[in-house]
């Protein structure tokens, strides 16, 4: 029994340490990273009854309350078609499925936003991990996270929630945008 808790905590932890051991000799390709301590502004702001109006509960959890889906149950995880990935809190363009690629880690992960201007990244120190958070640039409401460990031509694996998205066909309209 106590080699099954070690192993979970070392399993816990274990992103967190390579994003550490990592973080030292990889930058992160240009973008910039606030600190957890640091005020972000973000020009579309919501009350929480706005929220709620406007997303579904799963991705009210997910969104505002930074929560996370369950490893391979999100409905984009083993998607693949032709498309781009929209915010489900703004509606703003994130992710094309050109950068999409299967991670294995049971979430859509991309190499790539659309535009680096799409997402704000956030230290996020919580569960005793260092990782970096991803939000919607506009809006501030939480994606996932974003690792150092994804292919070229970037290096990077932006692991995102199924909730947090938006999927669009190629050819069809996108979703309304929310004007800050």
């Amino acid at each position: 029994m106590r080699r099954f808790s070690i192993a979970l905590v070392l399993l816990l932890l274990l992103p967190g340490l390579i994003l550490v051991a990592e973080s030292k000799t990889r930058e992160l390709q240009g973008y910039t990273v606030h600190t957890d301590k640091e005020e972000v502004d973000f020009p579309v702001q919501l009350s929480e009854i706005e929220w709620r109006q406007r997303l579904t509960d799963d991705q009210y959890y997910i969104l505002c309350e930074e929560g996370t889906e369950y490893a391979f149950s999100g409905k984009y995880d083993k998607f693949y078609e032709k498309g781009t990935y929209y915010s489900a809190a703004t509606g703003q363009p994130l992710f094309s499925s050109d950068t999409k690629y299967d991670s294995g880690s049971g979430w859509p992960s991309f190499y790539a936003p659309i535009d680096k201007d799409a997402v704000t990244l956030i230290e996020d120190n919580s569960l005793f991990m260092r990782r970096i958070e991803v939000v919607d640039s506009l809006s501030g409401a939480h994606l996932g996270h974003v690792f150092t460990d994804g292919p070229d031509p970037t290096g990077l694996r932006f692991c995102i929630n199924s909730d947090a998205l938006i999927f669009v066909p190629e050819g069809e309209d996108p979703p309304e945008i929310l004007e800050p």
